[in-house]
C-alpha cells in the first residue's frame, strides 16, 4: 500500500545526532513500500508546546495529510503513558496509524493494535488508583477539620476532576463560572494539604 508516512526524530540536545534514528526508520519505511511525506526533527527535550517540529507533525495529522506516523522509540514522541494513550486515540479517530520501531509497536498490524489497547487499559487503571488516593486524602483532611480551597465559590472536587481530564485553568474557570486565578489558588492549596494531588497527570496551564 502506498501509505504516506510522517517520520518524527528527536534528540534531547543540539550536540546529539538523529542519524541512527533516521537511517533505521528510512530502511523500515522503504521495506514496507511506503511513501515518505515529510521528516520532522526536534533537537530539544520538553513538552509539546516547545517542540516546533512536533507541532507541525500534529498539524499534518489533523489535516489528514499522512496515513502513518513513525518514530524510533516511544520516548522520542511521548512524555508519559497518559500522553501516549491520548495521542494514539487521537490518531486512531483521525484514521492515522502509528509505529514505534525499536519498541516493536506497529498499529498497522493486529498485534500492534492489541498492544495499544493494553497500554490504554493500564493507563486507565493507573488513573483510577490515583483518583482513589486523592479522594481518600481529601476525605481524611476534611475529617481533621482542614478547610480546602474556597468552597463557597469553587467546587473543589469538580475542579480537580476537570484538571485531571486535561482541561486548562482557563477552561476550568469557565466551566465553574469563576476566575482562572481562583482555580489556580484552589488547586495549589489542595496540593499542599493533600500531597497525593501532585501525582495527578495535569498537563495544561
Amino acid at each position: 500500500m502506498n501509505l504516506k508516512v510522517a517520520i518524527y526524530l528527536r534528540v534531547s540536545t543540539t550536540d546529539q545526532s538523529t542519524e541512527i534514528q533516521h537511517n533505521e526508520i528510512i530502511s523500515f519505511v522503504e521495506s514496507r513500500g511506503w511513501i515518505i511525506y515529510k521528516i520532522y526533527e526536534d533537537k530539544e527535550s520538553g513538552t509539546k508546546s516547545n517542540r516546533p517540529a512536533l507541532r507541525l507533525l500534529l498539524q499534518a495529522v489533523h489535516q489528514r495529510q499522512v496515513d502513518v506516523v513513525v518514530c524510533w522509540k516511544l520516548d522520542r514522541l511521548f512524555r508519559s503513558l497518559k500522553d501516549l494513550v491520548t495521542m494514539l486515540q487521537e490518531f486512531s479517530e483521525l484514521g492515522v496509524t502509528f509505529v514505534a520501531l525499536r519498541d516493536q509497536i506497529d498499529m498497522t498490524t493486529a498485534s500492534g493494535r492489541l498492544m495499544t489497547h493494553l497500554l490504554g487499559a493500564f493507563a486507565e487503571f493507573e488513573a483510577s488508583l490515583i483518583r482513589e488516593r486523592v479522594r481518600a486524602g481529601i476525605a481524611n483532611a476534611r475529617r481533621k477539620g482542614v478547610k480546602l480551597g474556597r468552597p463557597r465559590s469553587i467546587d473543589m472536587d469538580r475542579a480537580l476532576t476537570l484538571r485531571q481530564q486535561g482541561l486548562s485553568l482557563s477552561e476550568i474557570a469557565k466551566e465553574l463560572g469563576t476566575t482562572k486565578s481562583g482555580v489556580s489558588k484552589t488547586l495549589s492549596k489542595m496540593a499542599l494539604q493533600v500531597p497525593e494531588i501532585t501525582k495527578l497527570p495535569m498537563q495544561k496551564k
